[in-house]
């Protein structure tokens, strides 16, 4: 089961394109992964394919030996794009090892301890107010918000997250300072936005009613002292979690300990020793993992490692349904699961970009027993919608 090549994949997602990774044996077993290019993740494509000669000829079988030989070849810089793209590569490895074997791809990582997966509706508001072309239909003011709310709660979701919003202006506006909207590179809060930011929580609240859990993702969009600032501001909000990234672990654990807001973090965490310190200051109650870019396999590790430091771990998804699928195997895998991000909110031709999207009722998601990861991408469908 030597690898015969591997080429990078790519499509139009609407305000981003879609990425993957095909792995093709000498057999012909066919092996995909969908990575990101997205923001901070500019140039994966270009280290997948610079690594690639390193993988040809190799065992599909032997994804630890592969991962150690890129891992030293990119030891000196073993972070960002170089680590993402070595994940991509395995992630492929694992699909079409799974496939050769005729098994699911959570049968090579443990087998499953759990038949389906809880997930709840990320970037809930998020879509339909900043990108409403893509995502209609389109919210306007706070009665938007709160028909959403409805909306998740009829359709049978126990959870939902969602970002800072403004409704004060003519139109709604993110507060996302932390990615410069608005540039304000001191990224302080003042009391205009909390103010907003529990308008927005409110709308939720009331349209979801009371049995929806409300997570709520702060980013990289203040420093410790506005973050507590929000969590003190918002206790009396039943809130499941708090999502804040920051590169500083002793910040986060005052954070933490300053308010009795369960914190999430670390979704933008590449390799297993950047994890080590969040885990031994107890900076947070969650660890989110990005297993797009980590990888399938070493995100594994990574979720041992935070079980050993009892902390719970999600996955980081945003992706297309590959990506979906591929960290539904993970968390079907994962003893310490908490819950699952992914996208509701869907491009209009998303499911023709993909063989089978995944199976999502009663706010779980079903991990299918095909062999791989389940789904893979309609290679046809590219040529309708070319990368940008």
């Amino acid at each position: 089961m030597k690898i015969r090549s591997i080429e990078t994949r790519h499509c139009d997602a609407g305000w981003r394109n879609y990425h993957f990774v095909k792995i093709v044996t000498e057999d012909g077993v066919v092996g995909w992964s969908e990575f990101d290019e997205h923001q901070g993740a500019i140039g994966v494509t270009t280290v997948v394919e610079k690594l690639a000669p390193m993988v040809i000829g190799e065992s599909v079988s032997d994804i630890e030996r592969v991962y150690a030989r890129l891992h030293a070849r990119a030891r000196q810089s073993m972070s960002g794009v170089m680590a993402m793209g070595i994940g991509a590569i395995e992630n492929a490895m694992l699909d079409a090892k799974a496939k050769a074997l005729g098994v699911p791809c959570y049968d090579l990582l443990g087998g499953k301890v759990r038949e389906a997966v809880r997930v709840y509706w990320s970037h809930c508001g998020t879509w339909r107010i900043s990108r409403p072309d893509f995502y209609p239909p389109a919210i306007t003011d706070l009665g938007g918000t709160r028909a959403l709310g409805e909306e998740v709660r009829d359709r049978g979701f126990t959870g939902l997250k969602t970002n800072i919003f403004d409704y004060s202006g003519d139109r709604i506006t993110g507060f996302a300072p932390g990615f410069g909207f608005p540039y304000a590179p001191d990224r302080n809060v003042e009391r205009h936005i909390i103010r907003e930011l529990r308008s927005h929580l409110e709308a939720f609240r009331e349209g979801a009613g009371e049995d929806v859990d409300i997570l709520l993702d702060l980013n990289y969009n203040a420093t410790p002292d506005g973050y507590l600032r929000i969590l003190r501001a918002l206790e009396d909000f039943d809130l499941f979690w708090v999502e804040i990234d920051t590169e500083y672990p002793e910040a986060l654990a005052d954070v933490r300990r300053g308010s009795s807001q369960t914190i999430s973090s670390c979704e933008s965490l590449i390799t297993l020793p950047a994890f080590l310190p969040y885990f031994r200051l107890q900076a947070m109650d969650v660890a989110i993992i990005d297993a797009v870019w980590n990888g399938i396999w070493q995100s594994m590790k990574i979720a041992a490692t935070a079980a050993a430091y009892q902390v719970n771990v999600a996955p980081h998804n945003y992706y297309g349904h590959l990506a979906t699928m591929m960290n539904a195997h993970m968390c079907a895998a994962v003893p310490n699961l908490r819950i699952m991000e992914t996208d509701i909110d869907r491009i209009p031709w998303d499911n023709e970009l993909f063989t089978v999207e995944p199976d999502i009722r009663n706010s779980h998601l079903h991990v299918p027993a095909t062999p791989g990861w389940g789904t893979e991408p309609n290679e046809e469908a590219f040529a309708h919608y070319p990368a940008k």
